[in-house]
């Protein structure tokens, strides 16, 4: 994370607590919980981990505390390592050959499955720098956030209306737990027509790139490489170095 924030490469605005929590992780001295910030549900952390719901071989245990940790080395709110949980959990899911209809039901489940779980060998202290009475009160907290937006994916998928602005129905996308529900409400109401379903993702009110990124992974990891046309795989940005990163993956 230091590296990205050092290179020149990184040069597309990303979020300022992205920004500012990998400047103070570039503190050796500094334990990193300590550079988490813990008040910051931003989506940039949920953004980034459909990645961890494709590694084969984890255990569940594993996936869900490599996604929260990912989450927490910037974004440390409780809503965020949820969100990032249930992204990774919702890939590997779609991956797995869950049908898109039933994903909803599976997150619900899910979330009401891990509501008080603090994964204590991955986040070790974080919960500490909060302002929760217990781990337990600090990780509640953020599932029950994402089970309050799972409610209205499902108020949305009751009536649903792809002409209409998806973050009308499930929010703007630049939070945590809204972007996913966003992404996923995309998704959803075209779950054979990625490409629809992404323009429908792009052209929102909100953080519609935030919304794109999550709707273009629920939908890869449904269809796979199929989903998206040639000319857009074979000019996408470090295409050589995520080809190699799968390939290592796969050995």
């Amino acid at each position: 994370f230091v590296a990205w924030w050092r290179s020149p490469d990184n040069n597309r605005a990303p979020g300022a607590t992205c920004l500012h929590a990998c400047e103070l992780l570039s503190d050796r001295d500094r334990p990193w919980a300590r550079a988490s910030r813990t008040g910051s549900k931003g989506c940039g952390a949920n953004m980034r981990v459909a990645p961890v719901g494709l590694v084969p071989g984890l255990t569940p245990e594993q996936r869900s505390g490599a996604a929260q940790l990912q989450s927490a080395l910037t974004h440390g709110h409780p809503t965020a390592l949820a969100a990032a949980d249930l992204t990774a959990y919702a890939v590997r899911a779609l991956a797995d050959g869950a049908r898109p209809g039933a994903l909803p039901a599976l997150l619900r489940t899910y979330a009401r499955e891990q509501r008080t779980v603090y994964r204590e060998d991955w986040l070790g202290d974080l919960w500490q720098h909060a302002q929760d009475p217990s781990a337990t009160a600090f990780i509640t907290r953020g599932w029950d956030d994402c089970l309050g937006v799972l409610d209205r994916l499902d108020a949305a998928l009751a009536a649903p209306d792809p002409e209409a602005d998806p973050c009308l129905a499930t929010g703007a996308g630049w939070i945590a737990e809204e972007a996913l529900a966003t992404g996923l409400l995309c998704f959803l109401l075209l779950p054979d027509e990625p490409l629809t379903a992404l323009r429908r993702a792009a052209c929102t009110s909100g953080d519609s790139d935030s919304i794109a990124c999550l709707t273009g992974a629920f939908a890869g990891a449904h269809l796979g490489p199929a989903a998206w046309p040639e000319e857009w795989a074979a000019r996408i940005e470090y295409r050589e170095e995520l080809l190699a990163l799968g390939e290592a993956w796969d050995a």
